[in-house]
C-alpha cells in the first residue's frame, strides 16, 4: 500500500479536538490544513445530509466520501500534488473516519471503498471518553446526526480496534490523549510532526 510522505491525518470521535487542533496548524510555514468532507461540492453535499438538511441512505453517504476523497486527494492542487512539491499537508479525517463513522452503520462497504486509497505517513488518534467530548460540543449551535453519546462511544471503540492496524500497513500511529489541555495536546503533536 503507498505511503504518502508528509501527508498528516487527525481521527477521533466528535468533539475529541481534530478541529482545534488543526486551526493551530493553520498558517504555519509549509502546512496545507484541509478536513473531510471538503468544501467542494460533493463535500457540501456531505454536510447538508450530516447536518440533517438532506436525508440520504447510509450506503450513499459512504459512497459520497469516497467520490470527496479522490477528488481531495487527485484534484489540481489536491494532497497528492502538495505533498508531491514538499508541502505538508494536514487533514482533519480521512478514510479510517469513513471506516469507522459508516462502517458502524454499512458493514464493508466503507473497507472496500477505501481500501485502494493511500495512506498517510503519520495518524493521530484524538482518544477521548465520548462523555467529555459531549459536553465540549454542547455550545455547538448545530448538531450533526452522529453527535449522540451512544454512537460516539461506537466510534470510539472502532478506532481503537481499527488505528492499531494502520501500524502493520507501515503508517506512524501517534494516539494522543485528547482530555489533556489544548496547549498539552498541541505539544504532543508538533513533537511528533518534527520526528518524521
Amino acid at each position: 500500500m503507498e505511503i504518502v510522505k508528509r501527508f498528516i491525518v487527525f481521527e477521533g470521535v466528535d468533539g475529541s479536538g481534530t478541529s482545534t487542533q488543526l486551526e493551530l496548524l493553520n498558517g504555519e510555514p509549509g502546512v496545507w490544513t484541509t478536513c473531510e468532507p471538503t468544501d467542494g461540492p460533493i463535500g457540501r453535499l456531505i454536510r447538508s445530509a450530516l447536518r440533517g438538511k438532506t436525508t440520504l441512505r447510509p450506503e450513499t453517504l459512504a459512497l459520497l466520501f469516497a467520490a470527496d476523497r479522490t477528488e481531495h486527494l487527485f484534484a489540481k492542487d489536491g494532497v497528492i500534488e502538495r505533498c508531491s512539491r514538499g508541502e505538508t499537508v494536514v487533514s482533519d479525517r480521512y478514510t479510517l473516519s469513513s471506516m469507522v463513522y459508516q462502517g458502524v452503520l454499512c458493514g464493508d462497504l466503507p473497507f472496500n471503498l477505501n481500501k485502494d486509497f493511500p495512506l498517510p505517513e503519520l495518524l493521530f488518534f484524538f482518544d477521548i471518553d465520548p462523555r467529555i467530548a459531549a459536553q465540549r460540543m454542547e455550545s455547538r449551535p448545530v448538531r450533526e446526526i452522529y453527535e449522540y453519546i451512544e454512537f460516539q462511544e461506537l466510534v470510539r471503540d472502532r478506532y481503537k480496534t481499527l488505528a492499531p492496524q494502520w501500524r502493520q500497513k507501515g503508517v506512524r500511529v501517534a494516539v494522543i490523549d485528547a482530555s489533556e489541555p489544548i496547549a498539552i495536546v498541541a505539544r504532543e503533536i508538533m513533537r511528533e510532526i518534527d520526528a518524521l
